[in-house]
């Protein structure tokens, strides 16, 4: 069982929803999240104020997944993230130690589906 946590540019979200959905992965959770990396941040100006943006608007995915789907899944949302430039993203894959499903008490990888 692995947890596959995605950062992705809002604006790809439905391109990554739609591959995933694709290669039949359907849950996951959604979070908003800033961040920066290698493009660092940029310069703005409103009203005659400057301010320097460090921290970028990102989307966070959490999957988690039995053996089987975790390549399906990654190639997913490469597939739906990438544009060739700097700030597509990152994918981190961690193993998970163990699921309950809440509902009905099941527990590894019954509980993930």
């Amino acid at each position: 069982m692995f947890i596959i946590t995605a950062l992705v540019q809002p604006q790809k979200f439905e391109d990554v929803k739609k591959a995933l959905f694709e290669a039949d992965v359907h849950k996951m959770t959604v979070t908003s999240a800033k961040g920066c990396g290698q493009q660092k941040g940029y310069d703005e100006s409103f009203r005659g104020v400057h301010s320097e943006i460090v921290l970028r608007n990102k989307l966070q995915i959490e999957i988690a997944v039995n053996q089987e789907f975790l390549e399906p899944t990654i190639d997913a949302i490469i597939k739906g993230a990438r544009t060739g430039n700097i700030g597509d993203g990152k994918i981190f894959v961690t193993e998970l130690k163990e699921c309950v499903r809440i509902r009905t008490g099941e527990r590894g990888q019954d509980a993930i589906g």
